[in-house]
């Protein structure tokens, strides 16, 4: 089963974060507001961290740590910056959260969260340009009681660019040739049998699944997708347009870091 999450942490996005003179910072704060404002709707407490210009890529949180079953295993890149932004998190997750933290140990290893997909049964992990096997296994050790599959993921781009979760054993996919190959992969090697949900634009395969809602890109994103999501899906869905914040970014996964917890947390 997939988890019931009552938490996101965010993080506000830096002036840094504009690298290119055709990217609008102000425009990618708002649409980020939004997103977090949005993530309160649906009725989760969201944590937001506050910007930090010497950590340009900080908004994106998803690739600093994944947490599952009350334990938080945190990434490592062999970028400077992303590092910390993870040591950042260890930190917050450990001592303002209460959370349980496992570092990897492992020199050679490298994890991003954006390449972990846990279906809530098993775990599949791209192993990209940000994750490799050594990563993988540093998964396989933190939980031992799922499946840990490593995926690999050609081009650029994380795992869950390619395939999220559209609900409880579905997968968001799409018609693009490099996701028809890595769903290929993942249904050779799986322990468990999904149903697919497969949509025309490759960038709407990354959606949000929380707690019985679909979150996925807005209709002038994803004009096609749209019209697929609106004919196929039953439940609760809610749209948002992340055009600008997602140009760095696999899309509405990479900037949040959901979790589930009992006890009350202390104010950040």
């Amino acid at each position: 089963m997939l988890p019931k999450y009552t938490h996101a942490i965010v993080a506000r996005i830096s002036n840094a974060l504009q690298e290119t003179g055709s990217f609008d910072v102000q425009l990618a704060k708002q649409q980020h507001e939004q997103y977090c404002a949005l993530l309160r709707e649906i009725g989760l407490d969201v944590i937001e961290l506050p910007p930090d210009d010497e950590l340009p890529e900080g908004v994106f949180v998803e690739s600093s740590a994944i947490v599952c079953n009350g334990v938080a295993l945190i990434g490592r890149s062999d970028n400077a910056k992303r590092r910390r932004e993870a040591d950042s998190m260890a930190i917050i997750l450990k001592k303002e959260l209460d959370i349980p933290v496992i570092e990897i140990d492992d020199p050679h290893a490298q994890l991003d969260g954006g390449d972990v997909l846990f279906t809530g049964r098993e775990f599949f992990i791209g192993i990209s340009a940000f994750t490799n096997e050594e990563g993988a296994r540093a998964v396989a050790m933190a939980y031992p009681e799922y499946p840990v599959t490593p995926i690999r993921v050609n081009g650029s781009k994380r795992l869950k660019y390619y395939v999220t979760m559209a609900g409880p054993d579905v997968l968001c996919v799409s018609t693009s040739a490099t996701c028809q190959e890595i769903v290929k992969r993942m249904e050779r090697e799986a322990s468990f049998t999904y149903q697919k949900l497969t949509l025309p634009e490759e960038s709407a395969a990354n959606m949000l699944y929380i707690n019985g809602t679909i979150v996925h890109r807005s209709p002038s994103e994803i004009p096609d997708a749209y019209k697929t999501l609106k004919e196929k899906i039953d439940i609760p869905t809610r749209n948002i347009n992340i055009s600008e914040f997602s140009q760095y970014s696999s899309g509405l996964t990479s900037a949040c870091l959901l979790l589930r917890r009992w006890k009350s947390i202390r104010s950040i």
